[in-house]
């Protein structure tokens, strides 16, 4: 069976979640509304070649991404103990969110679970403080993100 995944519309409403970070604490996407705009990455698995390149990428250009107007957030379905190790070895100064019982439960949301596979897609969305969907892009599983795409939407609100 072959999904083609999409994520939501630009111009939604980004539904919420709750999903606990890197050190156990509970991150929910509403607690930044009206404070950030916030930039989650959904990445498919921790540990593998792209996602871990990725997130080193932003982690070594951490202002553009994160800072008193944007918060980054990374998710994916890997377990809480799983992200705690990934986060830590790679030094990730940003939440690294376990989307993993129920299972996917936020990447569903986002459109962007594999049901074949049993994990998300590489989804970006930004979303402003109002808590809407600004700009997204969804990357197969082994094609690498842009950066530089991103970083120009965030300029942009």
């Amino acid at each position: 069976m072959s999904q083609t995944l999409t994520g939501i519309s630009v111009g939604s409403v980004a539904p919420d979640f709750e999903l606990k970070d890197q050190h156990g604490a509970k991150v929910s996407l509403s607690s930044f509304k009206g404070n950030k705009n916030v930039v989650v990455l959904f990445i498919p698995f921790a540990f593998t070649g792209t996602c871990t390149g990725e997130l080193c990428a932003i982690r070594d250009d951490l202002a553009a991404f994160q800072n008193d107007n944007v918060q980054v957030i990374a998710v994916s379905c890997d377990s809480p103990y799983t992200q705690k190790v990934f986060a830590e070895q790679e030094g990730y100064k940003f939440p690294v969110l376990a989307d993993f019982w129920p299972h996917g439960a936020a990447a569903k949301a986002f459109g962007v679970f594999n049901e074949d596979i049993g994990c998300a897609m590489r989804g970006t969305f930004i979303i402003d403080k109002v808590g809407v969907v600004r700009w997204s892009v969804v990357n197969g599983l082994g094609d690498a993100r842009n950066n530089g795409d991103y970083k120009a939407a965030i300029a942009a609100l």
